[in-house]
C-alpha cells in the first residue's frame, strides 16, 4: 500500500480547529505553543507544502513543438495579464514559518527538528529556483514577514545572490536530509539526500547556462562548478543503485523502480491525477483529448538507426514524401512507447486487438481529424487534434469510466536520465567530450536504438558544438511530455526554434489496394473489427489550428518574463526587468 502524505490532515487539528491548518494565514489563530510542540501537527504542516512538486499535467509541453496549440500568440506575455508569472510569496511564508518555529522550539528532539528544517530549506530553493528561472532576481526573503511590525517594500535580490542563497539553502538542507530514503521506507516520497544533490547540480546547471549568460554563453566559470556539481551527483547516485529502467515505457508506471529520483505519491481513491483523462482519444476518456503531439514532433523521432529520416547517411532514408506516408516504420522504440497514431494497436481498457482510428468517418467523433469531404460529418477537431495522441506513462488498463478518477501513478518529477544528460552537458561544456558521448549511447542503447558498425547509436557528432545540439535533440526525445522542452531551449538559448512557427497534423483516408479512396461505409465496418491497419491509408498534412492565430512568437525578451505590474504597484522598490519597461538585469553578468 502507498504511503500519502497529504489527506485530509484536518484529523489531526480536530482538538485545535476545524480547519485544516494550511487553511490558516495565521498560525496565531492556533494556540503556537500546542501546535510547534506537537510533532504530529509539525509534520502535517511541512506535509502538506508538498503539492507544490505539482503532479501529473497533459499540458506539460504546451510551450513547445511537442503538443499542438499556439501558446504565444501575440502579446500572450504582458506586464499587466497572470501569463509565465512565478511570485509565490504565499507559500515562502509558510516554508520560513516552519523553519523559524522549528528551529525556535525546545521539546522537539533534535532528529525531528532536522528533518522538518531540512525538507523545508529544500523547499525554500525550490521555490525561489522556479522564481528566478521565470524572472532572473527575486526578494530573497528567509523570514515570515509581519504583516504589521515589518517593512514589506524589499527589493530584488540580484539574479546572482539569488542562486547563491539558492545553494547554500541546499548545502545547509543536503547536510541534515537522510541520505538516502529506501524505496521500502513509510517515508518515501519525502525529499532526501540524492533528490537534493541532484536538484542542486540542475541549478547550478542553470546557472552556467546562455540564459543567464548571454554575453558569454558557454566559456564562462560557472560551467566548472556546474559540471563539479552534476559529476558527484551521477557518481552518487550510481553508486545508491540508481539506473535506467529496462524498458523505456516503464519509467513511470513501475513505480519505485530504480530510475526514480523523487515522485510524488499518488493512490486511489485518496490522490490521483488526471493524465490518462487529458491524454486519450475521446472516446476512451471522458472527453476530447488535452494535449496531442504535433506532426513536426512526430518527425523530430530518430529511426531505429538513430539518424533522422531525412539523413540521406541513414540506413532508413526516406523522402519527405515517402515518410508521410510510412512514419511509423523502422522508428526509434520510444516513438512506438509515446505516440499513438492511426492504425496503431492500442488495447486501452482491456479491450484485446483494439486498433486507434482518426479518420473522418470512420473514427469516433471524439478522435477523428480531417477535412475529408466524403464524410458525413465533418470533424469538429481541426483545431484541437492533429490525428496523433500519447500514449507515453498511459495506464491502459483503466476503462473508460475510470480515467477521471483512478490514474495514480505515482508522479516522476525527476528520474535518472536527467540525471545523466545533465551531467553530460556539463563534461561537453568542460572538455569531456567521451563522457558525453558515453551517456547519450547509454540512453540511446536503453531506448532500443541500433548500434551500428561504429557502435555510437547513430550519434554523429564530433565536437563540443555538435554535441551541444545532439544532447539538446536527444533530451527533447527522451523527455517528450514531462515538461522540460520549453525551458530546455530557454535556458539554451534556443527560443528561435518557437518562434514564428506554425503547427501541422496528418489527416489519414482509407484506401483500397489500387491506392484508390475505400468507401467510406466499406471502410467503416472493417474498422470496427480493427482490420484496417495503417498502411492501408494515405495520408496529408494539414495546418493546425485551422483557424485563428496560426503563429507562435517568442521574442527574444521572453528568455526572462516580466514582474507583474500589481506587484511592483503593492511594493515600488521591485524595480521590472529591462525589457519590459525598467531597469532590472535578470542575468549575472
Amino acid at each position: 500500500m502507498k504511503n500519502i502524505f497529504y489527506p485530509i490532515i484536518a484529523l489531526l487539528l480536530t482538538t485545535w480547529s476545524c480547519k485544516n491548518v494550511l487553511d490558516i494565514d495565521d498560525l496565531n489563530s492556533l494556540d503556537e505553543s500546542k501546535v510547534w510542540s506537537d510533532s504530529n501537527l509539525v509534520k502535517a504542516y511541512v506535509t502538506n507544502l508538498y503539492p507544490l512538486f505539482g503532479n501529473w499535467s497533459s499540458g506539460a509541453d504546451n510551450n513547445s513543438e511537442q503538443l499542438i496549440g499556439i501558446a504565444f500568440p501575440l502579446d500572450a506575455v504582458t506586464v499587466n495579464n497572470t501569463a509565465y508569472k512565478a511570485w509565490d510569496y504565499t507559500t515562502i511564508r509558510r516554508i520560513n514559518t516552519a523553519i523559524q518555529k522549528v528551529k525556535e522550539n525546545t521539546t522537539l528532539s533534535a532528529n525531528f527538528k532536522n528533518s522538518i528544517i531540512s525538507q523545508a530549506l529544500f523547499m525554500r530553493a525550490y521555490m525561489y529556483f522556479n522564481m528566478v528561472k521565470y524572472h532572473g532576481g527575486v526578494p530573497y526573503i528567509t523570514a515570515p514577514q509581519d504583516l504589521e511590525k515589518d517593512d514589506l517594500e524589499t527589493p530584488r535580490n540580484t539574479t546572482k545572490e539569488c542562486f547563491e542563497f539558492i545553494i547554500k539553502d541546499l548545502d545547509e538542507a543536503i547536510a541534515l536530509l537522510p541520505p538516502t530514503i529506501p524505496k521500502s521506507s513509510a517515508d518515501y516520497g519525502r525529499i532526501d539526500g540524492n533528490f537534493a544533490v541532484a536538484f542542486k547540480a540542475k541549478v547550478l546547471l542553470y546557472k552556467a547556462s546562455p540564459q543567464f549568460n548571454p554575453a558569454n554563453p558557454y566559456d564562462n566559470a560557472y560551467w566548472a562548478d556546474a559540471h563539479v556539481a552534476n559529476k558527484a551527483a551521477y557518481d552518487r547516485l550510481k553508486a545508491n543503485g540508481y539506473s535506467l529502467t529496462t524498458d523505456y515505457a516503464n519509467i513511470a508506471l513501475q513505480e519505485k523502480g530504480p530510475e526514480v529520483v523523487f515522485a510524488v505519491i499518488n493512490a486511489y481513491p485518496n490522490k490521483v491525477a488526471a493524465w490518462d483523462n487529458g491524454v486519450r482519444p475521446g472516446s476512451e476518456s471522458r472527453g476530447a483529448a488535452g494535449a496531442v503531439p504535433s506532426w513536426d514532433f512526430v518527425k523530430a523521432f530518430p529511426m531505429k538507426d538513430g539518424r533522422l529520416f531525412s539523413d540521406p547517411a541513414g540506413k532508413y532514408y526516406k523522402s519527405d514524401a515517402a515518410f508521410l506516408q510510412s512514419y511509423w516504420e523502422n522508428r526509434d522504440p520510444r516513438f512506438d512507447k509515446s505516440i499513438v497514431w492511426n492504425g496503431k494497436l492500442y488495447e486501452v481498457s482491456g479491450k484485446a486487438g483494439k486498433r486507434q482510428y482518426t479518420a473522418v468517418g470512420i473514427a469516433a467523433d471524439l478522435d477523428n481529424f480531417g477535412v475529408n469531404p466524403k464524410a458525413n460529418t465533418p470533424s469538429e477537431n481541426l483545431n484541437r487534434y492533429s490525428g496523433f495522441f500519447i500514449l507515453k506513462n498511459s495506464k491502459l488498463s483503466l476503462k473508460q469510466t475510470e480515467v477521471e478518477t483512478q490514474y495514480d501513478v505515482d508522479y516522476v518529477l525527476m528520474r535518472f536520465a536527467e540525471v545523466m544528460m545533465n551531467y553530460a552537458e556539463t563534461a561537453n561544456e568542460t572538455g569531456d567530450f567521451n563522457t558525453a558521448l558515453d551517456i547519450l549511447k547509454q540512453i540511446r542503447m536503453r531506448a532500443g536504438i541500433e548500434a551500428g558498425a561504429d557502435g555510437k547509436y547513430g550519434i554523429v557528432a564530433t565536437n563540443r558544438i555538435q554535441m551541444r545540439d545532439a544532447i539538446l535533440a536527444e533530451r527533447n526525445i527522451e523527455f517528450c511530455f514531462e515538461g522540460h522542452r520549453f525551458w530546455d531551449l530557454r535556458r539554451s538559448g534556443k527560443l528561435s526554434v518557437l518562434n514564428n512557427t506554425t503547427k501541422y497534423g496528418v489527416e489519414a483516408i482509407a484506401i483500397n489496394s489500387n491506392g484508390t479512396e475505400m468507401d467510406l461505409e466499406a471502410a467503416a465496418a472493417l474498422a470496427k473489427t480493427y482490420q484496417l491497419r495503417e498502411n492501408q491509408f494515405k495520408y496529408s498534412v494539414l495546418q493546425v489550428p485551422n483557424t485563428g492565430n496560426k503563429v507562435n512568437l517568442v521574442p527574444d525578451k521572453y528568455y526572462f518574463f516580466p514582474i507583474a505590474q500589481s506587484v511592483i504597484d503593492k511594493n515600488p522598490k521591485i524595480i521590472q526587468n529591462k525589457d519590459w519597461g525598467g531597469s532590472f538585469d535578470p542575468t549575472i553578468q
